[in-house]
């Protein structure tokens, strides 16, 4: 059934209801057709609910932290690394210029060597123990900064291996909603397989080409006057013509172009 203001609509007009003969279906189909627009709009949230869950949020940032630190520890790590090198060559030549006295006093005390020669290497000596003690004062500073270098990577592992346990417990949360989700998922789907084949194709195919063109809602029914799909009162044109309208006519809101399905609660 045409309502009034369908001939002022354009031909392209998204809302337009087909222009074909009234299809027919009993009130009885026309209502579980509403039990189906139910468990499709339930279809519909838990897709919404699956991808704005707020544990994905926290799951993202714990991510991002875990990232962040992840390249700290290797930056850390490194400089441990040219730190340790740094104290390797440092004790290096700290020990050549300890082997260097220690081989000149065996030399001293056995007095092998004329006057003069014994003579420079005391001097030596004295020169070997300036460029020691400025060797060992370096290797100190080094051994200080490598000190503090490892507290620093200690604290940035142990931040890493808690952002890595908030990753791994948000994880589990976000499975296990997600698992909550599938489950009533799979319920839903089979309630839909179970009714969608006793709506009959012709009415079936409404249904879906409709619910496809306005946002998930292919059926609405008439309460109170208002079409529950678009929320608008109808007017009284147009619930004159619903009112006379047969029982078994499938109808359109002429507004949303929603199937619209007579209730008890219509108003009518």
């Amino acid at each position: 059934m045409g309502l009034p203001r369908a001939e002022r609509r354009s031909p392209d007009d998204p809302r337009r209801p087909d222009r074909r003969p009234p299809l027919k279906a009993d009130l009885t189909r026309q209502w579980r057709l509403l039990d189906l627009q139910k468990l499709d709009t339930r279809l519909d949230q838990l897709a919404h609910r699956e991808r704005t869950m707020p544990v994905l949020t926290r799951l993202a940032d714990a991510e991002k932290r875990r990232s962040s630190l992840e390249e700290e520890v290797v930056l850390a790590r490194t400089a441990v690394g040219d730190v340790d090198r740094e104290i390797s060559k440092a004790d290096q030549d700290v020990q050549l210029v300890r082997d260097r006295a220690a081989r000149n006093t065996q030399r001293l005390d056995s007095g092998q060597g004329s006057a003069k020669e014994l003579q420079a290497m005391q001097h030596e000596q004295q020169a070997l123990a300036r460029r020691q003690s400025e060797l060992e004062d370096v290797e100190l500073e080094v051994m200080e900064r490598a000190e503090s270098l490892r507290a620093d990577l200690g604290v940035k592992e142990t931040s890493l291996s808690d952002a890595e346990g908030d990753v791994r417990d948000l994880g589990a949360e976000r499975d296990e909603a997600l698992q909550q989700i599938e489950r009533e998922r799979s319920q839903v789907q089979r309630d839909r397989e179970q009714l969608a084949p006793g709506l009959g194709e012709d009415l079936l195919g409404l249904y879906e080409r409709v619910r496809a063109q306005h946002g998930g809602v292919g059926a609405a029914a008439l309460l109170q006057r208002r079409c529950d799909g678009c929320h608008l009162e109808l007017t009284p044109a147009d619930l004159t013509a619903i009112r006379n309208a047969p029982e078994d006519e499938v109808l359109r809101h002429e507004e949303c172009g929603r199937i619209l399905v007579r209730t008890a609660e219509s108003g009518l």
